[in-house]
């Protein structure tokens, strides 16, 4: 085998091309298999077909697999199958020598090749994979030899790829049957607000609706939220996790962050929303703020225009993007007696360290910390304590104060506690959701629940 890679060269250009005779299928590509060679497997996940020369020892088999979701871009979509198609099956811990990829007709091409063992002799493995239309398609070729480039190449020259069209934007998509809100042994689950807009606790986010819109406020997600130096990488990794697996025929997908010292993360598409069969035009947004907080969430529209509309075009400025940021807020339910009982916490610490500004030197560090405590028992009792440890570091200061007494709900919006610190005392109340679990909000502390 002189020169197996050379074969690689020819994978891309002639794969998006077509040529018009009498083709075979499998799933969404069309074909022509070359003369003399044969079907060696036929499943519902992929078809082969092979020759073989005894007298020389050589071999060639094409497999083709059937489309999968895309993962949102063709280099993904290689990646993740160049690690099941070849690395699990072949075993060669050599990465892939990438081609540039190309593009034609909504469909984006990858190809790679490496070296594997077989059978006591050296072959070669090269994958191509293609994107479009929110699908992902791969070939597989497996040879010993560079003789049978042309037949190859003839076969790689006969594909045709399918490329389903997404339907008119004219029709308002239909709501996806998500269910009843989340089972909960919270009170409130859904939030009808005075704008319009209706909130409703779901498994892996809140979803508000107005009409045919809707905004799913994603719960925090540790692989999603993980920072990235590369703004635009990070914003493909959330996409690909958050949105692309619950939509098909994703076209139109423009990655457009704005980054600076409060980051917009923006993303936006046009597909068809699997649950429904609807078209719909999707925008995946996060207003990182100073402190590295922020939420991503799903825009869900008929189409672009309505997005705009309703929330106003994209624009490269870090300003102006208020109404998209407010739909953090619809994270918001009302609180009952019933779901105040246990044991509510807030923790807090923080450092300050200061430097001589003539020297230089180490001028010591100061620290903060504290703990709150509400603890709600039987017949709207209540105990809540605050400790307090602050100075500098070596001679810090301990404090805390603590009450008892019992609590009530003017409406379920407010709480009022009838001692706090020698007085009775009124909070605006509140929950938002993360996932399985609430946050208790008085006024503007956050509490969580120690079980």
């Amino acid at each position: 085998m002189e020169k197996p890679i050379s074969l690689l060269l020819l994978l891309l250009v002639p794969l998006l091309s077509a040529v018009a005779q009498q083709k075979e299928s499998f799933d969404l590509a069309t074909f022509t298999v070359p003369n003399g060679w044969q079907k060696v497997s036929s499943t519902a996940d992929v078809v082969s077909y092979a020759v073989t020369d005894n007298q020389e020892g050589t071999y060639c088999q094409i497999g083709i697999y059937k489309s999968t979701g895309s993962k949102g871009s063709v280099q993904s979509d290689f990646q993740s199958e160049w690690q099941e198609l070849i690395v699990k099956t072949y075993r060669t811990s050599t990465p892939a020598t990438l081609v540039p990829a190309a593009s034609r007709d909504g469909w984006d091409a990858q190809g790679g090749a490496a070296p594997f063992e077989f059978s006591g002799g050296q072959s070669i493995a090269m994958l191509v994979t293609m994107s479009g239309y929110a699908r992902s398609m791969s070939i597989v070729v497996l040879t010993n030899t560079d003789g049978y480039q042309p037949a190859i190449e003839s076969f790689l020259d006969s594909i045709e790829l399918g490329k389903p069209a997404v339907a008119g934007n004219t029709a308002s998509p239909r709501t996806p049957d998500a269910g009843p809100a989340i089972k909960s042994s919270f009170a409130f689950t859904s939030t009808n607000f005075d704008d319009g807009w209706i909130s409703t606790v779901r498994e892996d986010w809140v979803e508000a609706a107005k009409g045919s819109t809707r905004v799913l406020i994603h719960y925090p997600n540790k692989q999603a939220d993980q920072y990235n130096s590369v703004v635009k990488e990070g914003l493909q990794t959330a996409w690909n996790m958050l949105v692309a697996p619950r939509y098909r025929n994703i076209v139109n997908l423009q990655l457009k962050p704005i980054t600076g010292w409060q980051t917009i993360e923006f993303a936006e598409a046009d597909a068809v929303e699997a649950a429904t069969g609807s078209p719909v035009h999707v925008v995946l947004f996060k207003y990182v703020y100073s402190n590295g907080s922020g939420k991503y969430m799903e825009f869900i529209t008929r189409d672009k225009g309505s997005f705009e509309q309703e929330f106003g075009a994209y624009h490269e400025s870090s300003s102006g993007w208020d109404k998209m940021e407010k739909m953090a807020s619809y994270n918001k339910f009302a609180v009952a007696v019933s779901d105040l009982k246990g044991k509510w916490t807030n923790d807090f610490s923080g450092a300050l360290q200061y430097v001589n500004a003539y020297t230089g030197a180490d001028a010591g560090m100061a620290t903060h910390a504290s703990n709150e405590r509400f603890v709600f028992g039987p017949g709207n009792s209540y105990q809540w304590d605050l400790g307090v440890a602050s100075g500098k570091v070596g001679s810090i200061k301990f404090q805390s104060v603590k009450s008892s007494g019992t609590f009530s709900l003017p409406s379920n919006w407010r709480v009022t506690f009838s001692d706090i610190e020698g007085k009775a005392r009124t909070y605006n109340a509140s929950f938002s959701c993360v996932k399985g679990a609430r946050i208790l909000w008085l006024d503007e502390t956050g509490y969580g629940r120690v079980e």
